[in-house]
């Protein structure tokens, strides 16, 4: 299979967010009228990014023959909470999608971290060549962001106007995860594998 350009995986992960921020700030503050029903501005950009989303990941798989766990997760929660809100007209249940996504993934993790499996290595082991004490204390560090990053979309979609969730969502999130793994450069250093075999702690 021949391996995409490197701009297109990028492009269609972010794209979708990307348009769903753009469509949100097109209408905001309006009332967007379809088959005879009024949606915000929030439900009616959600109501495009769901298929655009589901396009671009059947897309990235049919180029690399190949998704990740949390790219499944998260289309299955953006198809059940984004449908709902469209369905029920309630933007709190595609509010509420990304409290579910982190907490699902912190507790797999945390589950996987007291039953010593290296489930993040799976994921992340060819990018990340490290030892075991590497991962694990990877894996704490990411199970402890994923509580953190829950709490936080909790307190800022209840507490804060819906176009700071918006914002939050779109670049918040994605800044905080980034910042995060180069936050722990240092760690990959110290555990990689090719220090290990050298005889270096």
């Amino acid at each position: 299979m021949k391996e995409p350009k490197p701009w297109v995986k990028p492009a269609l992960e972010l794209g979708p967010l990307l348009l769903f921020f753009a469509v949100f700030m097109w209408k905001r503050g309006e009332t967007v009228t379809l088959w005879g029903q009024d949606y915000t501005a929030l439900v009616f950009a959600t109501l495009v990014f769901i298929p655009v989303l589901a396009v671009a990941t059947l897309i990235q798989w049919k180029l690399t023959g190949k998704l990740a766990p949390m790219q499944i997760a998260t289309l299955v929660l953006v198809v059940v909470f984004g449908g709902l809100s469209v369905w029920l007209n309630d933007p709190r249940f595609f509010k509420m999608k990304p409290t579910i996504i982190y907490l699902l993934f912190g507790v797999v993790l945390g589950y996987s971290l007291l039953a010593g499996k290296e489930w993040l290595r799976l994921v992340l082991g060819e990018a990340l060549p490290m030892d075991a004490e590497g991962w694990r204390k990877l894996t704490l560090r990411m199970t402890l962001l994923f509580f953190a990053l829950a709490v936080a979309n909790e307190l800022v979609w209840r507490f804060m106007s819906e176009t700071t969730w918006v914002y939050f969502k779109t670049f918040g999130m994605p800044v905080v995860l980034f910042v995060f793994l180069m936050a722990n450069a240092g760690l990959y250093k110290a555990h990689a594998l090719e220090k290990t075999d050298e005889g270096a702690e």
